[in-house]
């Protein structure tokens, strides 16, 4: 089997403060016990374990609503990963961003925008999760801020007090998709059809098949020469294989549905970054969600039963 070596970056984002539930702090953590950096290595890949990021100081923001939550330590943390994976972005290396709650998601996929766009390419993003964290600040009710990255990373307004000023390298709405979602609210659902986001809901799963789903999506990266980010959120896993999460839904990804959408990112050679996120090591049983997710992770770098080599009939 021959495997393309990369160069990988882990850094950790130990953000806590957008999920209702706490816990995720612990979450890159509990991703390094379960063995992710010896899987990676033992790939044949070369890894640089950055450790585990801190929020920058972000004392003059105010919440522009009485209803978030933890919104101060969001634009830290959101100020911090974007400085962050804007400078790896611009490096011949594959950034791993270990979390942490989907709120991080809001600075990792920023930064990998505009890092892009100083290279001159356009950036996708897969979105594997039973949520489209596609609220705004106005828009959702519980506060939670973890239901909000995407619809800052596309450009929604009212997200200006997050970096401090208008986020300049916005995703393309139409350049992400969403696959495995289950859980929608109505005002959601409104903003992701009049802004054109992909979404590949389960009953699209269940109809089609997970790699009819992804396949056009990846056909559509590939024409464009884009950079694919993946954002890997432990509820897009059906909770009887992962319950490690405080947002379970039911009807989630099975164990081999997951694993074959980490197999044709592999095949693709389209993925240059990487999120894991909402993996809550105190709900997990015996470690056994964080070692799914490395699991998972060694398919997306490489790891298969068998390699199929192309035949000509």
């Amino acid at each position: 089997m021959i495997v393309s070596r990369k160069q990988i970056v882990l850094v950790g984002a130990p953000v806590d403060d957008g999920a209702g539930q706490k816990g995720c702090l612990m979450g890159p953590d509990a991703i390094r016990t379960a063995g992710l950096l010896e899987q990676l290595e033992a790939l044949g890949h070369v890894v640089a374990d950055h450790g585990n990021l801190t929020p920058s100081k972000a004392f003059e923001v105010a919440s522009p609503n009485p209803v978030l939550k933890n919104f101060r330590s969001y634009a830290g943390w959101t100020r911090a990963l974007h400085a962050k994976s804007w400078e790896l972005g611009l490096q011949s290396v594959l950034p791993i961003y270990l979390g942490g709650d989907h709120a991080m998601a809001a600075g990792t996929v920023s930064g990998q925008a505009r890092a892009a766009a100083e290279l001159d390419r356009p950036l996708f993003v897969l979105w594997l999760d039973a949520h489209s964290d596609f609220h705004t600040l106005d828009s959702t009710d519980s506060g939670n801020l973890h239901g909000t990255p995407l619809a800052f990373a596309c450009g929604l307004p009212g997200f200006d007090e997050l970096l401090g000023a208008p986020l300049e390298h916005t995703v393309c709405p139409g350049n992400v998709e969403i696959l495995g979602v289950r859980s929608i609210d109505a005002a959601e659902r409104e903003m992701l059809l009049s802004h054109g986001v992909g979404v590949s809901d389960m009953r699209r799963v269940d109809e089609d098949g997970i790699a009819s789903s992804l396949k056009p999506f990846l056909d559509r990266v590939r024409a464009a020469n884009g950079l694919l980010h993946v954002s890997l959120d432990v509820d897009f896993l059906d909770p009887e294989i992962a319950p490690a999460v405080g947002t379970t839904v039911p009807g989630g990804a099975t164990f081999r549905e997951a694993h074959l959408v980490m197999e044709m990112l592999h095949d693709s050679g389209l993925v240059t970054s990487l999120d894991l996120v909402e993996l809550n090591p105190f709900l997990d049983d015996r470690g056994k969600t964080a070692r799914l997710m490395v699991d998972l992770t060694g398919s997306l770098f490489g790891r298969r039963v068998f390699d199929r080599p192309t035949r000509s009939f």
